[in-house]
């Protein structure tokens, strides 16, 4: 399993939301660079960025700096939040973002986004996919975790399993910022449902154990930010996550 870590951006500055909370952020001392620079020398070789910004209000706001980290060529990245038109997933592919990371759009413009898995190639596009919990099922939400939609997570993947879709990402808003440990229930059924999807993890990890149960369930990789943000695990424990350590 891949340790990728994650780089949210609002207005530039690097920080945490607490549960997709805009209202509870953590700003963080380090420049984008820094924390780059930083997991590059880890022995990253992905780096998972988010335009919160772009997330809430549906265009991409941190465009500059996303492709100031790009040109670098130090770690490939994929970029999330705003991602909902051609024009924009061809800018960020064209210069030199690895892959497109599609949550709104993934549940409001299925046909779109179907047509950008088959004209880009499904490496080139990870849905995402942030749920609650409602009655055990999970269900989607969009514009930034702001609105709740009645799409469990499993009818959200059906229209798109039968294109070839290789990545999704999912993350347990609850557990988000928390420290709380991921939620391994949810990528067990999601694993044992989508045999053939390659799962990223997101929301909880604190440690290395946590990494070490989702390489157990199957996940292909797991996201964190404000772990190794607080440095909670040594380089030592993250060297079999990451495959340039």
């Amino acid at each position: 399993m891949l340790l990728i870590p994650s780089i949210d951006l609002r207005g530039g500055q690097c920080v945490r939301l607490m549960k997709g909370d805009f209202a509870a952020e953590t700003r963080y001392e380090f420049t984008a660079q820094e924390l780059m620079a930083r997991y590059r020398l880890l022995g990253a070789s992905w780096l998972h960025v988010v335009d919160l910004d772009g997330a809430r209000d549906g265009k991409i706001a941190n465009r500059a700096l996303v492709l100031t980290l790009a040109s670098q060529q130090a770690v490939r990245i994929q970029l999330g939040g705003g991602v909902r038109s051609t024009a924009v997933v061809d800018d960020l592919l064209r210069n030199g973002v690895d892959r497109v990371v599609v949550g709104s759009a993934a549940v409001e413009q299925p046909d779109l986004v179907a047509q950008w898995l088959q004209k880009y190639g499904a490496d080139a596009v990870c849905l995402a996919f942030d749920v609650h919990f409602d009655a055990a099922v999970p269900r989607v939400y969009t514009r930034g975790w702001t609105q709740g939609t009645a799409l469990s997570l499993w009818d959200a993947l059906q229209r798109y399993v039968p294109l070839g879709l290789q990545h999704v990402l999912c993350t347990d808003i609850d557990r988000d910022g928390a420290l709380q440990g991921p939620n391994t229930e949810l990528y067990r059924e999601a694993v044992q449902r989508f045999p053939n999807i390659l799962w990223q993890a997101s929301g909880g990890v604190r440690n290395v154990a946590d990494l070490q149960a989702l390489q157990t369930l199957g996940c292909a990789a797991a996201i964190s930010g404000k772990a190794l943000l607080e440095e909670r695990m040594t380089s030592e424990e993250l060297r079999p996550f990451l495959p340039n350590a």
